[in-house]
């Protein structure tokens, strides 16, 4: 684990493994950790795992103000820079999906897969997370205490079935206070992805992508992961039936399997 110094800051990162480069790009309010050490395990030997921590969140350093997905796609991009690669292969979920669809549209030359899961395009076709679900979220924000916030989040981001497995509360919770998430950091996060909209672009020239989506995913509806298989040339949806927005956390083995099988089938062909 080290720090990486980029434009105007530091970014905390992990590097493991040895391979295949693959940037792996949290969603809101996720950090290195959110993962989890099934998901990463799972991904097994060929592959260079690199995580990392937002600004503002973990141990990167803090922000400076307001920012959007495209700042944060440009953050992952120095990151690389900082870590001497010219490209990578990309996984992002959620919010990390909407920053991997930017670093893909605007420095396509960067990577060398793309994976996406659980995310957003944006656009009038787009669906928004469920009144209720906000409703829910917020009132747990409002509570100011960080057990019900914690168990609010837990709840709508996997499934009920998964919720009611022994032990997935726990480990839900420690991992989550294992590295902080300042809620300030969380809100700008909030409004940086209101504003993302790539569903304009994406149908230009981007890397071939898996969208992976959860079936019952309460943050973001499967209509999205339909919607980003429809426009990203020679993507494909990959539904993960019963599985809420966390598909890595719930379904770890399967999820790693999509990711790991892209990028490694890619890598061993050969250039045109």
């Amino acid at each position: 684990m080290a720090q990486a110094q980029i434009t105007d800051r530091s970014l905390f990162y992990r590097r493991t493994g040895e391979g295949e480069p693959l940037l792996l790009i949290q969603g809101l309010s996720g950090t290195h950790a959110s993962w989890g050490p099934e998901f990463l395990d799972a991904l097994g030997p060929g592959l260079e795992l690199i995580s990392y921590d937002h600004r503002g969140i973990g141990d990167s350093g803090a922000i400076d103000g307001p920012f959007t997905i495209p700042d944060l796609a440009r953050d992952a991009s120095e990151l690389l820079d900082a870590l001497g690669l010219e490209s990578a292969h990309v996984l992002g979920i959620s919010m990390g999906g909407m920053i991997a669809q930017e670093l893909a549209l605007s420095h396509p030359e960067r990577v060398r897969t793309l994976t996406l899961g659980c995310t957003y395009p944006g656009g009038p076709q787009s669906r928004i997370t469920d009144q209720a679900t906000v409703q829910r979220l917020l009132a747990g924000f409002a509570s100011g205490d960080p057990e019900v916030i914690l168990r609010t989040s837990f709840e709508v981001n996997v499934s009920p079935a998964y919720a009611a497995r022994p032990g997935t509360w726990e480990q839900f919770r420690e991992i989550a206070l294992s590295v902080p998430s300042p809620i300030p950091v969380i809100f700008e996060q909030l409004r940086a992805t209101a504003a993302h909209d790539a569903s304009a672009r994406l149908p230009a020239p981007t890397a071939p992508a898996p969208v992976i989506h959860g079936g019952a995913d309460q943050m973001l509806d499967v209509v999205n992961g339909e919607l980003i298989a429809r426009l990203v040339p020679g993507a494909r949806l990959e539904l993960l039936p019963g599985v809420g927005h966390l598909f890595w956390v719930e379904e770890p083995g399967r999820s790693a399997e999509l990711v790991r099988g892209h990028a490694l089938a890619a890598a061993a062909t050969p250039a045109q």
